[in-house]
């Protein structure tokens, strides 16, 4: 599965709560969670996004509580993928407990650019900052891992 979309950067340690505020946990349904992405890092973040384009995050994306809705957010929004340097491992296993495609990458990270156009191979771990033409390589999903995303979460692949 290959997505391509326009690049929106963020710094280290962007915590759950920076995702989505303790204060919209009551919402369950993800566009609603969208709704509020990211209100208390840049209140304007989820006005930038289009559907398809991708997060680039530092060191530690997603550290801080283990909640599903900081993904569900994210995911709700349309985000196609999420790249960092490091991922918090409750926020990098939630990411494919929902569906939403992440990488570890931290070459790309370095390079890649807020505004950039991107693409990823998420089969294959390929992105490519088509902006600037270069090519980097994040480990690719075991099949079983790509075959839980690619049917959109855990429970609908249980569900296939």
């Amino acid at each position: 599965m290959e997505v391509k979309g326009t690049v929106h950067k963020v710094g280290d340690n962007i915590d759950t709560d920076l995702i989505i505020a303790a204060r919209y946990l009551n919402m369950q349904d993800p566009k609603d969670l969208a709704a509020h992405l990211m209100d208390d890092y840049d209140p304007q973040f989820k006005d930038k996004l289009k559907d398809g384009d991708i997060i680039v995050g530092g060191d530690n994306f997603g550290c801080g509580s283990s909640r599903e809705h900081a993904p569900l957010a994210i995911k709700g929004h349309g985000v196609s993928c999420v790249i960092a340097r490091t991922f918090a491992r409750i926020f990098y296993r939630n990411s494919i407990n929902i569906g939403l495609p992440i990488l570890e990458c931290p070459a790309a990270v370095d390079a890649i650019s807020d505004g950039d156009m991107v693409s990823v191979d998420l089969s294959k771990g390929v992105i490519i900052d088509e902006t600037t033409g270069k090519h980097f390589e994040a480990a690719a999903f075991p099949d079983s891992i790509q075959a839980i995303i690619d049917a959109g979460g855990l429970l609908k692949s249980l569900k296939q």
